[in-house]
């Protein structure tokens, strides 16, 4: 069976959007992705609007069977982290307006899934997605790329494959799976090792989990 994740990247400016389908042996292949962009000159309810009806058309179009969101950081400025939780906000809602499950993903926690280490740059995130996804070409602008690499991530994740947990422990941010994410789970290859890039992830997530 076949795990499809719409990951989303939200900011105000730019909301990076990615769909992949991911099989029960982990082989990822992307459907689309594509950038919502918005006018700091607009305002902001016109702002969100935008960014809910497209998010909207996403969901509607591809339906996914759960949403990987990047985790809003307090680190950034108050003004970013407001776009973004904002953006965030929005988006959670219309998965939860269709009964989608959510799962939030720190940065930190994405770049060790798909390069090894929790401190990579864009760049390097950029080609390990467009190597996953065997893409002709890299995803653009970077924020399709890391909307891409949250999906991924959380596909992984969904499979079990991250935590030394049994396939159907590891449910999105304490949620119980869907049918779909067990089934998924249930059907991923057991008992092997994990990838450094797996690894790194777990511990990545671990050290998320103990600064909460």
């Amino acid at each position: 069976m076949t795990l499809r994740v719409l990951g989303v990247d939200p900011g105000l400016t730019r909301c990076g959007i990615g769909v992949v389908d991911v099989e029960k042996n982990r082989r990822a292949t992307m459907v689309a992705y594509g950038v919502v962009g918005t006018s700091p000159e607009e305002e902001l309810d016109q702002r969100l609007l935008v960014i809910a009806t497209s998010i909207d058309d996403w969901l509607d179009k591809h339906e996914p069977h759960v949403l990987a969101v990047e985790r809003v950081f307090s680190q950034l400025n108050v003004s970013t982290v407001m776009g973004v939780a904002q953006a965030s906000g929005v988006v959670i809602a219309a998965a939860a307006r269709r009964g989608i499950p959510v799962a939030l993903h720190t940065p930190s926690e994405v770049k060790a899934a798909v390069t090894g280490s929790g401190t990579s740059n864009k760049d390097a995130v950029t080609k390990l997605v467009t190597k996953i996804l065997r893409l002709d070409a890299p995803p653009r602008p970077a924020d399709a790329a890391d909307a891409l690499a949250l999906a991924i991530t959380h596909a992984w994740r969904a499979g079990g494959a991250t935590s030394g947990r049994s396939a159907g422990a590891a449910a999105p941010s304490g949620q119980s799976l869907t049918a779909a994410q067990r089934a998924w789970a249930d059907a991923a290859p057991g008992g092997r090792s994990l990838t450094a890039a797996q690894r790194a992830w777990a511990d990545a997530e671990a050290k998320a989990r103990r600064a909460r």
